[in-house]
């Protein structure tokens, strides 16, 4: 089970934001063999979803209110530990990121920019295609919306 904590940039602790941007980098860097700059001075305007598996970060996500990123609100950087994919936490991490923008900002919908080969994944939780694909750091992504 997943220990979620939602927490705004000025308040995570400086292991938090390393281990943070170290899984990004890990997923998104060297897994995906994609090269982008993920440090791009939105992290200091986000809520941060940690997802936690004892004291150690497994799953993340960062969230923002209407025109921080998106017109509306929004989700990014859906990540999980690669080891630890099995266990269902990137649906727990994505539920207790649509959790906390009801809470926090009381108001819908939720907009992301998803991988293509994760649609099925976002439409379990109530996201639907919007448009058509595009290229985002060289991988195809589509804007989903959850109404």
């Amino acid at each position: 089970m997943l220990e979620i904590e939602v927490k705004p940039y000025n308040v995570l602790t400086k292991e938090e934001l390393y281990e943070l941007l170290q899984l990004r980098s890990e997923v998104f860097v060297v897994e995906q063999n994609c090269v982008y700059q993920d440090v791009d001075y939105k992290d200091q305007k986000a809520l941060h979803v940690l997802g936690k598996k004892g004291n150690k970060l497994v799953a993340y996500t960062r969230i923002f209110n209407a025109g921080e990123y998106f017109k509306n609100p929004s989700i990014g950087r859906v990540v999980v530990k690669k080891e630890e994919r099995k266990f269902g936490y990137g649906h727990n991490i994505v539920q207790a990121s649509i959790e906390a923008i009801t809470t926090k900002f009381n108001h819908l919908p939720i907009e992301i920019s998803a991988q293509c080969y994760l649609i099925k994944f976002y439409k379990t939780h109530g996201f639907e295609q919007l448009g058509e694909e595009y290229l985002e750091d060289g991988i195809p992504h589509v804007k989903m919306i959850r109404n």
